[in-house]
């Protein structure tokens, strides 16, 4: 079984955020909608699912799909040292492709924005779906988590969506929002339940079916939520994980904040600066460690 960590390049030849700049006027919905469908996704090796071990099996148990800007090198550097270093873990491989995501101006290549997330998520379902479609699980994570890969067990043949659950919530309307959505992107009150974007775990079966209802479900800026809206299209739903903590892991206000007797138990923790996941990292595989 491998274990692999992505990422891709995009390209589009519009910037998402130029619907929102423009308004909700009905030229800027109709190029909004227009253009989320022509994208195109670009990964430097296709063949990362057709790898031969040496009795000749070939399994794909997870692919970690980290979210991060292109210009923030330090947080990559750190991930291939802690979580997302090659290693052999209970008999798992876990290897690391280095195919770090591009951004320009030049030649109406992708803007990576807050608007153009859900982009990724869908032509990384797409990729997915065409070059690894016998994978178990993904877990798609930000570059500023700590991700305790050792703490996962499912069927990856199963409807498996879980993390930091929202629900009984709706768009921002306020357009001073980062989060505004328009009506006439969004028309309804209420947003389906969803799990919080910092990072989730979802089974290759659930990614398969995300990835068939986007097919006729319009982009929605907020990646997260389009998730959400492209399960509950299915007859699915997300799960609420105790061991995903998107904001954050709180600790007793006498104790020591990164002390990682705390973060044992945990599947994955948001909002971590380079030095602190280094640190938490290695105080973790500590064999001397006592808790």
């Amino acid at each position: 079984m491998i274990v692999y960590t992505l990422s891709c390049v995009w390209s589009t030849s519009l910037d998402l955020y130029f619907f929102f700049l423009c308004g909700s006027s009905s030229f800027a919905l109709s190029q909004y909608q227009h253009m989320s469908r022509k994208i195109r996704i670009s990964c430097s090796n296709r063949s990362i699912c057709v790898t031969f071990l040496a009795d000749g099996s070939v399994e794909v148990l997870l692919l970690l799909v980290i979210k991060s800007p292109p210009v923030n090198y330090n947080h990559q550097k750190v991930l291939r040292k802690t979580w997302a270093k090659e290693r052999l873990q209970n008999g798992v491989w876990i290897r690391t492709l280095s195919n770090v995501g591009t951004m320009t101006s030049s030649n109406g290549t992708f803007f990576d924005t807050f608007f153009n997330p859900t982009l990724k998520q869908t032509l990384f379902l797409e990729w997915m779906d065409r070059n690894c479609p016998q994978v178990r699980f993904l877990m798609n994570i930000d570059h500023d988590v700590l991700a305790n890969t050792e703490n996962m067990d499912n069927d990856g043949g199963k409807h498996l969506f879980t993390g930091h659950l929202i629900q009984y919530v709706g768009p921002i309307r306020s357009p001073g929002s980062k989060y505004y959505i328009p009506v006439q992107v969004q028309e309804s009150e209420s947003y389906p339940p969803y799990c919080g974007g910092g990072g989730f775990l979802l089974s290759g079966y659930t990614a398969h079916v995300i990835f068939n209802m986007s097919h006729s479900i319009t982009i929605l800026p907020i990646d997260d939520v389009y998730m959400g809206m492209c399960m509950a299209k299915a007859g699915l739903g997300p799960a609420s994980h105790v061991g995903v903590k998107t904001a954050g892991l709180p600790v007793p206000a006498n104790a020591y904040d990164l002390d990682p007797c705390y973060f044992r138990e945990v599947l994955l923790v948001h909002r971590f600066l380079p030095l602190n996941l280094y640190f938490m990292w290695n105080s973790l595989h500590d064999p001397n460690l006592k808790c």
